[in-house]
């Protein structure tokens, strides 16, 4: 059986952060900051990734929606660092959308964020993946099943955990890790939008804190918090007679 590279020590490990200016991204790249990690640090603005104050990270601005913006940050990098250890795709966006209100730019938009930009960002960095290390996904519980108001987010964040799947059967006999990871609800700029209560929410430096345990397992997934990840994932097993109504409920949908 093939699982992940089980990573317990950070030190010197050379990680590039994609998506790394706020949210989740910036919590993890203080996190491993913390811990040792040689960082990588990318995001449209080279502004807010310098206002992170991260002495000696590797600033490399680019567009993870421009696949030659990624290419030449990929070229920086490894021009620095002769390699990379540890790949993780934290850009995304999210809008609320339902069908009333559904507008097809905006959700191409979003869908190019949070899946194509992972895959362009797959094809720039797979030559330089070993075994040992590996590229990592921040995905969403929201993939696991269809949730009202995610009508644009939740079929990247789908298509996204199946990407991964697909990646990780190819890889792993080689060495190579490949992780999804599905946070629930977590404080952000993107979640601010919501106009309900968020159930079991987490910072962002509660949700770095449990990535960076998530890669002690060899587990494909890291997902968390737990005592909501749990009930999402029982949902998404339940047959469609169960679940509509049961999300409709759950959800006020």
């Amino acid at each position: 059986m093939f699982s992940n590279p089980k990573i317990t020590d950070w030190q010197g490990r050379r990680v590039w952060l994609v998506g790394a200016s706020s949210g989740i991204g910036a919590a993890l790249a203080h996190e491993l900051s913390g811990r040792g990690a040689r960082l990588a640090l990318s995001a449209r603005r080279a502004d807010k990734l310098q206002a992170l104050g991260i002495a000696d990270a590797l600033i490399l601005p680019c567009d993870a929606t421009d696949a030659g913006s990624l290419a030449d940050a990929r070229q920086t990098l490894i021009a620095h660092w002769q390699g990379v250890d540890l790949v993780i795709y934290l850009a995304g966006d999210y809008v609320p959308m339902r069908a009333d209100n559904f507008d097809l730019s905006i959700a191409e938009r979003v869908v190019a964020i949070n899946f194509n930009g992972a895959m362009r960002l797959a094809a720039t960095v797979l030559p330089d993946l070993h075994a040992g290390g590996g590229i990592a996904f921040v995905a969403s519980v929201a993939g696991y099943r269809g949730l009202p108001k995610a009508l644009a987010y939740g079929p990247g964040k789908a298509a996204l955990i199946h990407f991964a799947e697909v990646l990780h059967l190819d890889l792993t006999p080689k060495g190579i890790g490949v992780w999804v990871i599905n946070p629930g609800f977590v404080a952000t700029p993107l979640t601010a939008q919501n106009d309900f209560t968020m159930p079991a929410l987490l910072t962002p430096e509660q949700a770095a804190i449990a990535t960076v345990d998530g890669f002690k397992s060899a587990k494909f997934e890291i997902h968390f918090p737990k005592r909501f990840t749990g009930v999402m994932k029982l949902f998404a097993l339940l047959p469609y007679r169960w679940y509509f109504p049961l999300i409709r409920r759950f959800t006020g949908g």
